[in-house]
Parts: structure tokens; C-alpha cells; sequence
């Protein structure tokens, strides 16, 4: 079964809005290397479409990271959506069965980023890795991850590393 990731972007005061980070050529060589190891992307309709505007080939950004998003073949959970493209497919239905047999089919890995689609996965308890990425920066406003969860999820710390930006990528397993 492959593993479901969630990775993002936070600072220091929890804020996950991707305009409070900061993005260097580390941290995208970074990023590049922990997609890496999935063979899927699985977005929810709004960072679906924020990623396509910002990293979609010819015209997109340029380097590592924006290469393999561009390439990654991508999941879309969305209920306003039509259709996609851009190596995507969109998932209806149950999103704990979509998301399950997702996981069930032979691979690397699937990494999931974004707010809302992230909390729902991890009430249905579908998340296997967290990673935060740990900005040194205090934004003084949110949005903040997982508002609303209604249980706790214990975390076991299985990986750091320092950025030379002073960001510190985080791995944490569900203890279960």
C-alpha cells in the first residue's frame, strides 16, 4: 500500500497562507526531492488551480520543483469542477473509498498539500506522514492548519532537517 503525505508550508505561529513563507532555491530543491518520492499529487480544487496557475509548463515558473509538480500525475477532489487537465483526474464520490484505493494501488507514494482536503483526511485518519515545513518568520494572522478537528491526532516525531534559510522540515507519524 503506498503511503499518503501531507506536506506544507507554516511559520512559526501556525500560519499556512502560502504568501507568509518564504520560497529560496533550497527549500524548492527541497520540495523537488520530497515529491520525489510519491508518484501522485492529490489537491483539492483551490491549490489545485493556485499550482496550475503558478507552476504549469511552458509558461509557469522554472527550476526543480516546478518540473516535477508539472510533471506529477495529480488527483483533484473537487465538487465545482467540470473537468481538469494538466495530468489530472478528478475524484468523485465517497473521498474516503477514493482515497483508500488510491492508496491500495502499487507505488511510491501519494503527497497531499493544502487546508481544507488535508483536515478531512485526517479526520478520516487516511494521512500516514505529516511534514511540516517551518518557516522562521511570526505572521501575525492565519489561516491555521487543521481548524475544527474534532480529535486529537498524536504525532511521533521520525525526521528533521535544517534549511539553511532557518526552516525546519518536520516528519511526524500518526502514532496509532
Amino acid at each position: 500500500m503506498r503511503p499518503l503525505r501531507y506536506s506544507i508550508n507554516i511559520t512559526l505561529d501556525g500560519c499556512c497562507d502560502h504568501r507568509a513563507g518564504f520560497a529560496d532555491e533550497e527549500l524548492h530543491r527541497y520540495t523537488a526531492e520530497i515529491l520525489g518520492r510519491a508518484d501522485a499529487l492529490l489537491f483539492g480544487r483551490v491549490t489545485y488551480e493556485m499550482m496550475e496557475a503558478a507552476f504549469r509548463q511552458p509558461a509557469g515558473m522554472d527550476g526543480p520543483f516546478a518540473r516535477t509538480i508539472d510533471a506529477a500525475k495529480k488527483y483533484v477532489v473537487s465538487s465545482t469542477l467540470d473537468r481538469v487537465d494538466w495530468n489530472a483526474e478528478l475524484l468523485r464520490g465517497d473521498l474516503g473509498t477514493a482515497v483508500q484505493q488510491l492508496k491500495r494501488e502499487p507505488g511510491k507514494g501519494i503527497y497531499v498539500g493544502g487546508v481544507k482536503l488535508p483536515l478531512a483526511l485526517a479526520e478520516l485518519g487516511l494521512i500516514d506522514e505529516y511534514e511540516f515545513l517551518v518557516h522562521p518568520r511570526i505572521a501575525g494572522h492565519g489561516p491555521t492548519l487543521f481548524a475544527g478537528l474534532s480529535k486529537f491526532v498524536d504525532l511521533k516525531l521520525v525526521g528533521r532537517q535544517e534549511l539553511a534559510s532557518g526552516a525546519m522540515a518536520l516528519r511526524y507519524e500518526p502514532r496509532r
